[in-house]
């Protein structure tokens, strides 16, 4: 039961993070507006003026294989998919490995 319950609960995160992330709103969530608030935008959306977080904020110096939740060089749908089932392996990945170390040791 607990395996079946594990491996439906992977599905589903893989299906959302594969097919239904594409469905996502591109528009500023909430910390993108709170760090804007206050500013001057240009139509591009760059910061050009006022006093606001967002003005402290400076480019990474190395980007990310996973940056703006897409993978560069393939179609945007398909990079958007990859990520977030890429993401979602990792994290079952990760968790899976440190309850493993933290697991009690069976009884005999």
């Amino acid at each position: 039961m607990k395996r079946v319950l594990l491996l439906g609960g992977l599905a589903v995160a893989l299906v959302l993070a594969g097919f239904v992330s594409n469905f996502a709103s591109a528009a500023p969530d909430g910390l993108d507006n709170t760090l804007h608030a206050g500013c001057t935008l240009d139509d591009a959306g760059e910061v050009t003026g006022g006093a606001c977080m967002a003005r402290a904020a400076r480019p990474h110096e190395v980007g990310g294989p996973l940056a703006d939740y897409a993978v560069e060089g393939v179609h945007p749908w398909l990079g958007t998919a990859v990520a977030g089932i890429g993401g979602v392996l990792l994290t079952f990945a990760v968790g899976g490995g440190l309850f493993w170390l933290v697991r009690r040791p069976a009884r005999r």
